[in-house]
C-alpha cells in the first residue's frame, strides 16, 4: 500500500487549468477518460492511471511538458506527479495507492 497526498481538482476548471504553470509541481488528482496533455506544464510529470480501487493500471514516468498521453477509457482516475515520484516510491503497475489531502 503507498500512501499519497494530493490536492484533488474537482471542477472543469480546475481540471483544465491542472498543473499549468504550477512552479513547484505538487500532486493533484482528478477524473478523466481517454488522456492527458502537459502543453503549458514547465517540468516533466509522473502519471499513475487507477481503477476504481485505486490499483495502478497505467503509467508514465518522466512526461516531458508538450507532449500527449492516452490509456483504455475505461479508467478514469489519474494521479499527476512531480518527476522520479514513481521511481523514488517503487510504484509498478499492481501497486494499491492511498490518496489523502
Amino acid at each position: 500500500m503507498i500512501s499519497l497526498k494530493v490536492k484533488f481538482l474537482q471542477s472543469l476548471a480546475e481540471k483544465t487549468k491542472g498543473l499549468i504553470g504550477a512552479n513547484p509541481v505538487f500532486p493533484v488528482f482528478f477524473t478523466t477518460r481517454w488522456g492527458i496533455h502537459t502543453f503549458g506544464v514547465l517540468y516533466p510529470l509522473d502519471i499513475l492511471i487507477l481503477d476504481k480501487n485505486n490499483s495502478v493500471v497505467g503509467m508514465n514516468q518522466n512526461m516531458k511538458p508538450n507532449r500527449f498521453f492516452f490509456w483504455n477509457p475505461i479508467y478514469e482516475n489519474v494521479v499527476e506527479l512531480p518527476a522520479s515520484t514513481i521511481e523514488k516510491m517503487k510504484i509498478a503497475i499492481g501497486s494499491q495507492i492511498t490518496l489523502s489531502e
